[in-house]
């Protein structure tokens, strides 16, 4: 397993056991468990993200990988899959996928800026290579 996949362990654990509060940098900060299907792999998958809460339950993910010059993959497989399996607090449930582009993907990305100034340094080191999506998951 990969440092990378063993700390998101540790998040996910944290996350079930605290009602979807977890510490360390993201001490406060609303967050979600995002289950995938592997596009080619057919493996299952559990990405903790952060998320900006919308209006009438809307929930917003950012695919920011850090400010990485590629998507990440939970990305790719939430788009090929068009629906999702999310974990917000004690409560699961189904949620529709779709990508918001545009002038609202704009207004939405500028929001998370402002609530967690480091997706503002996300987009900066990106800048030029690609525009990091928002995906909008809908309560089915």
């Amino acid at each position: 397993m990969t440092e990378a996949n063993n700390w998101n362990q540790g998040v996910i654990e944290e996350f079930r056991a605290n009602e979807g509060r977890v510490g360390g940098p993201f001490a406060g900060a609303p967050m979600i468990l995002v289950h995938h299907v592997g596009r080619t792999s057919g493996k299952e998958y559990v990405s903790p993200l952060v998320y900006l809460p919308g209006e009438d339950g809307a929930i917003y993910i950012f695919a920011s990988k850090g400010g990485a010059p590629d998507h990440p993959d939970w990305y790719r497989n939430l788009i090929t899959a068009e629906a999702t399996t999310v974990e917000v607090g004690k409560d699961t449930f189904q949620a529709a996928v779709t990508e918001v582009t545009g002038a609202e993907r704009d207004r939405i990305y500028a929001e998370q800026v402002k609530r967690m100034p480091g997706f503002g340094e996300y987009a900066q080191k990106t800048e030029g290579i690609r525009t990091i999506p928002v995906l909008h998951l809908a309560r089915q």
